[in-house]
């Protein structure tokens, strides 16, 4: 337990933020998932920008590094361009 105010107000606000933080990094991860299981070049498409969007955002909030998020974007991006390759 928190000694003093401040450490007290500190944990609430490290919980609020862990839980932010958390919603943002499965919202990505669940979108990146999404275009990765798509089977069809249509379908990956479609699921793209939302990806794409996810990422950004949880760029944006600091939740994963800039790299990082260019490095997903290239992934999921290049995954949906092997799949218009595929057919």
């Amino acid at each position: 337990m928190a000694h003093t105010k401040q450490a007290l107000k500190r944990h609430q606000q490290n919980l609020k933020a862990r839980a932010l933080n958390k919603a943002k990094s499965t919202t990505m991860k669940t979108a990146i998932k999404g275009v990765l299981a798509a089977t069809e070049r249509a379908a990956g498409a479609a699921k793209l920008p939302g990806a794409m969007k996810a990422i950004d955002n949880a760029a944006k909030h600091h939740v994963i590094h800039k790299n990082t998020a260019a490095r997903y974007k290239a992934r999921v991006s290049r995954a949906v361009n092997r799949l218009a390759a595929a057919k």
